[in-house]
């Protein structure tokens, strides 16, 4: 059964990538929960909430930097062990598993000392004032002594995906999840801990996560596991490059977040605590309608880094033709849901009205082109899959760094005000999304389309 699980040379290819990306999904779904369970909680406390709601927005750029960590070591590592798999290569594919996790508690370690110590500067450089600094640092210093899990929980479980084994990397989100919702209750309202007890809550859950995915890796059982602790330079490098693909994406979106909160600081006027607040709801839904796509690009990005090692390009085709078309329908009713019915899926995170009115304004801005984001997320996937570095991390790149960052600082300016910065990401999905696909397809799908 084992081997059956592992090999995605054989069957339908759709049935591979659903029976991977459904469960991913669901885990997907339940992570989103790590952080909007915390932003629910906050927004709704009977004082200070939307302060605090405002105090964690400013904390998101560092959240979103300590998860491109887990984006360096998983993304390459991950898909390089996939690709041996194919290839027949056991031995090099657990010697990858072992490098990336060895690195990966190298960097947790150097990240929470760093981090805990510059918080107060870095959380002030990033927009927090005498008002929102303390909410913010009470929360990430929290955080951040939990960076080792956190690295584990998040960066580890893609090898678990990526081995055949969905179900149990499902497990290993929803074990801390629930974990999540019940102490953020306990700690936020009984306990009376605030936005602490929302960080303590997010912390110890993770550990929870980080425990499960361990003790799957150091199985016995396993086909592939962590036999022991060591760093493959020659392997390290192959890690590196394509990881870097998944750690640029989340460093620029994390630069992008803080030049964000600082234009909003800047043109919001009186009412900039209140666009804050609206972009960190707004995070938080973008990460709600990313969540079923995103499933289904992990699942196709793994069977299609196994044809690949395997040789077999036509059913590589045939799985960029699934994600392709099954992002655009999902992203296309995401779209519509936020278009037509923001105010309920917004009341989640907050009882505020004024913040719920702004928010709604600001979205149908923010989102306007998010259909587009299937083209992204496609044609970048499959860059990174099939092992071409180069045009995966200039296509990280592209899109916040060249086009939302430059937008950011240059539409407020010329007319647009406080929104420009809304309607910069709104342009930078339809042209970034739109080069990324076009470039995959010229480079690659017409290739494999004629194998």
């Amino acid at each position: 059964m084992a081997g059956a699980r592992e090999d995605f040379s054989q069957g339908k290819v759709s049935r591979h990538i659903l029976r991977l990306g459904v469960p991913m999904m669901l885990a997907e779904l339940v992570h989103v929960l790590y952080n909007i369970v915390d932003r629910m909680f906050i927004g709704h406390m009977a004082e200070g909430s939307t302060l605090a709601l405002t105090g964690l927005g400013i904390c998101f750029p560092l959240i979103t930097l300590i998860g491109a960590f887990a984006n360096l070591c998983s993304t390459g590592g991950a898909t390089l062990m996939t690709i041996a798999r194919g290839e027949g290569e056991k031995e090099k594919a657990e010697r990858i598993l072992e490098s990336s996790f060895t690195l990966l508690l190298l960097i947790g370690g150097v990240l929470t000392i760093l981090m805990y110590m510059t918080a107060p500067v870095t959380l002030s450089w990033l927009g927090g004032d005498e008002e929102t600094l303390p909410p913010a640092l009470s929360y990430f210093r929290i955080y951040v002594a939990g960076t080792i899990p956190v690295l584990i929980a998040l960066g580890m479980n893609p090898f678990i995906n990526a081995m055949g084994y969905p179900r149990v990397g499902m497990m290993t989100v929803i074990l801390g999840a629930a974990m999540n919702i019940l102490l953020d209750y306990l700690l936020i309202y009984p306990g009376r801990m605030g936005i602490r007890g929302a960080a303590l809550a997010t912390v110890i859950s993770q550990i929870v996560s980080a425990v499960w995915a361990m003790g799957f890796l150091l199985g016995k059982k396993r086909t592939f596991r962590i036999r022991r602790l060591r760093l493959d330079r020659k392997l390290l490098a192959g890690v590196l490059k394509l990881g870097a693909t998944g750690f640029t994406f989340k460093v620029t979106n994390s630069i992008t977040q803080a030049i964000v909160n600082i234009m909003l600081k800047s043109w919001g006027g009186t009412a900039s605590t209140l666009y804050v607040g609206a972009m960190s709801l707004i995070n938080s839904l973008r990460e709600i309608m990313s969540l079923p796509n995103n499933g289904i690009v992990s699942g196709g990005q793994s069977v299609m880094s196994y044809n690949y090692g395997a040789k077999l390009y036509r059913r590589v085709s045939e799985s960029i033709r699934f994600i392709l078309f099954s992002g655009l329908l999902m992203n296309a009713a995401m779209w519509a849901a936020i278009m037509l019915i923001p105010g309920p899926l917004i009341r989640i995170f907050t009882s505020d009205e004024a913040l719920v009115a702004k928010t709604i304004a600001c979205a149908r801005i923010y989102f306007a082109a998010f259909p587009f984001m299937a083209l992204q997320q496609v044609g970048q996937s499959t860059f990174v899959a099939l092992n071409y570095p180069k045009y995966a991390l200039f296509f990280s790149m592209l899109r916040k760094i060249l086009l939302v960052t430059p937008l950011t600082l240059i539409l407020p300016g010329i007319g647009l005000g406080v929104e420009g910065v809304f309607w910069a990401e709104m342009i930078s999905q339809l042209v970034g999304a739109s080069c990324c696909f076009i470039t995959m397809y010229r480079v690659i799908w017409r290739e494999m389309r004629k194998a």
